[in-house]
């Protein structure tokens, strides 16, 4: 893995397998990988055919590249995803932890039923706790893992507490991993999107919701996918080799104010 002092970032050789992959920041982020020079092992859990364009387009870009289907809130998914990228690409270098969910509508806590709260704690915490254990039984040394958080994480979320509490469990598991790792020379860091125009935020970011996400982002705009993926690349690369432990905010300045 290469940098040149231009800013180039050259992922030749490296192998990726990127979770969530069919739409949004997944999609931007394989996309990114692959331009860089990567192998890109797509995931996805029911979206098989859009994920299978995104491994056409990463092919497109010269990239070898595969879809791979899993259910990663099952331990025995999680393994088989990891266990056939390796057998796909002959190895792994870079796990970028995207999957997972935002329920959309408010709902406060003392109405918030035990099934959505298990549903969210399987599909953002559960499911990036088996992804990464299996992913430690693989990656080469020197490899990379970043996770996507959220800005919910750090500032919370009302009405949405099950989905802040998982995206904060991720930011203490990128702590203790980081450390875990180091003697590997693995890095694990995370980032944290504030609002981002894809197909999850789509139902919420309309009308007057958009002008009022708009205003609270002193940059005036609300992130792109590629916004996002532009960071995860950077950690991916030589260029972060000394960064670990760290959680890297994409949210346009928007916890700086209130």
């Amino acid at each position: 893995m290469t940098a040149d002092a231009g800013g180039l970032i050259d992922l030749g050789g490296k192998v990726a397998l990127v979770t969530g992959a069919s739409r949004g920041i997944g999609r931007a982020t394989a996309l990114m990988l692959a331009r860089a020079g990567a192998a890109v092992g797509v995931g996805y859990r029911a979206r098989g055919g859009d994920a299978e364009t995104v491994a056409e387009e990463c092919r497109a870009l010269g990239a070898d590249a595969w879809a791979l289907a899993g259910d990663l809130t099952r331990a025995e998914d999680a393994e088989a995803l990891l266990a056939r990228c390796v057998e796909e690409f002959g190895g792994l270098d870079i796990l970028v932890g995207n999957h997972g969910i935002w329920p959309a509508d408010d709902v406060p806590v003392e109405e918030m039923t035990d099934d959505q709260w298990r549903t969210t704690v399987s599909a953002n915490l559960d499911s990036i706790f088996y992804t990464c254990r299996a992913a430690a039984r693989r990656l080469r040394d020197g490899g990379r893992i970043v996770l996507v958080s959220s800005t919910a994480a750090q500032r919370g979320e009302p009405f949405h507490v099950d989905y802040a509490a998982t995206k904060g469990a991720l930011v203490s598991m990128v702590k203790g991993l980081c450390v875990e790792f180091a003697l590997r020379r693995i890095t694990v860091n995370a980032v944290a999107p504030g609002w981002v125009e894809t197909e999850m935020s789509a139902p919420v970011l309309v009308g007057p919701e958009l002008d009022r996400a708009r205003a609270a982002i002193p940059l005036g705009r609300v992130a792109q996918p590629e916004d996002v993926a532009g960071p995860i690349v950077f950690l991916c690369s030589d260029l972060a080799a000394h960064v670990t432990g760290e959680i890297v905010n994409v949210n346009g300045g928007s916890v700086l104010v209130g």
